[in-house]
């Protein structure tokens, strides 16, 4: 049967990123990809990225890798790894020539108003645009990469013990409540671990930036913790069955980070090996499976049209965001509480809009959002 938690997890998490970005576009510590705030003092709208940014990228990670682990039974791994390319693949890449170099455009319209393209072939600033524009799409390359590990990892362990032994992690030996609580809990330690492969004095005329977006050796732990470990049923049910513990630990914990951290740039290296960020961000990992598992395991038809078009949605949301954010801040003077709401309106409603028009066209829905001709 399908596990429509799953599901309805992933999509409730894309729109949380949707929200997210909203406040992420003006933040005021000149985080990257952002267009800057509002005066010096706090911005205490950005709680909210405080709140989000520890777990939410990692629980699609998580998400990810049990989904593999599930489509990998049901197909060969030719077939699947097809399939992930055209998903992933295309999108990321013939998608930027396609559709995100228009967001490259208003990412990089600071830096022209500077007059720093000033004699910039045409050729070369669309293809700096078009770079410029990945945007939130590092997700998918990253996810593509991590498929591809995967299929090797595959190939090394052909008998799948790594699998059968994490199954055995929180077997019927132990009480499940000590078993869970040892293994489950304690992963948060690899987020740390994954953590500390970040370069903490990035350079700024080097790809330094770059590892520390895409951050390769931390988002791959997630995904494959999800495929070895969280794949499993039992594990599955022991969320459940505790994610009020979980939920109450996590906001503990969440509540203590954030008001010992408040005001630093909580996407710095510095700032995510802070034990309490990771314990946070494992915590509320566990805590949102299991809630969906236990509360969310059904589906209905909005929640079955944004399980197939949520992915869409994420693909194309960014565009309003640049470009709709770019052009309130730099060309009125309306108040920054009038712009986030419109921002935020805008972002929920013409985002669908827009995959919906794109993905009825069967070039662009090919090249966007790599669905095949339906």
């Amino acid at each position: 049967m399908r596990k429509h938690w799953i599901d309805n997890l992933r999509w409730v998490t894309v729109l949380l990123v949707l929200l997210y970005h909203v406040i992420y576009f003006y933040n005021n510590k000149g985080v990257f990809g952002g267009i800057g705030g509002f005066g010096d003092g706090p911005q205490y709208q950005d709680t909210l990225m405080y709140i989000l940014y520890p777990w939410f990228m990692p629980l699609l990670f998580l998400l990810a890798g049990i989904s593999a682990r599930y489509s990998l039974e049901k197909q060969s791994a030719k077939e699947w790894f097809r399939s992930r390319t055209r998903k992933l693949l295309v999108p990321a890449t013939i998608g930027l020539l396609v559709f995100h170099w228009m967001t490259g455009y208003f990412n990089t319209a600071v830096a022209a108003r500077t007059g720093m393209f000033d004699g910039m072939p045409v050729v070369a600033k669309y293809l700096m645009m078009a770079v410029s524009g990945i945007g939130p799409l590092w997700f998918i390359q990253d996810l593509w990469f991590f498929s591809l590990i995967l299929l090797l990892l595959r190939k090394i362990n052909r008998k799948d013990r790594l699998y059968q032994w994490c199954g055995k992690l929180c077997d019927n030996k132990w009480d499940e409540a000590i078993g869970g609580n040892i293994w489950i809990e304690l992963f948060f330690l690899l987020f740390l671990l994954g953590e500390l492969t970040l370069i903490f004095n990035p350079r700024p005329e080097s790809l330094d930036g770059l590892w520390n977006l895409y951050k390769p050796l931390f988002y791959i732990i997630p995904f494959l913790l999800g495929y070895y470990f969280f794949s499993h049923d039992k594990v599955q049910d022991w969320l459940s069955k505790y994610w009020i513990a979980n939920m109450a630990a996590a906001v503990i914990f969440g509540v203590i980070l954030i008001v010992t951290t408040f005001g630093q740039d909580n996407t710095t290296p510095y700032y995510l090996i802070n034990p309490l960020n990771c314990i946070y961000g494992w915590l509320m990992c566990l805590a949102m499976m299991g809630w969906f598992k236990a509360r969310f395991n059904r589906t209905g038809r909005f929640a079955g049209y944004m399980t197939r078009s949520s992915f869409g949605f994420y693909i194309v949301h960014y565009l309003v965001i640049a470009s709709l954010g770019y052009m309130m801040k730099v060309y009125t003077q309306l108040p920054p509480v009038a712009m986030y709401l419109i921002l935020t309106v805008a972002v929920f409603t013409l985002s669908p809009l827009l995959y919906e028009v794109l993905h009825r066209i069967p070039l662009l829905r090919w090249c966007i959002f790599g669905e095949k001709k339906r």
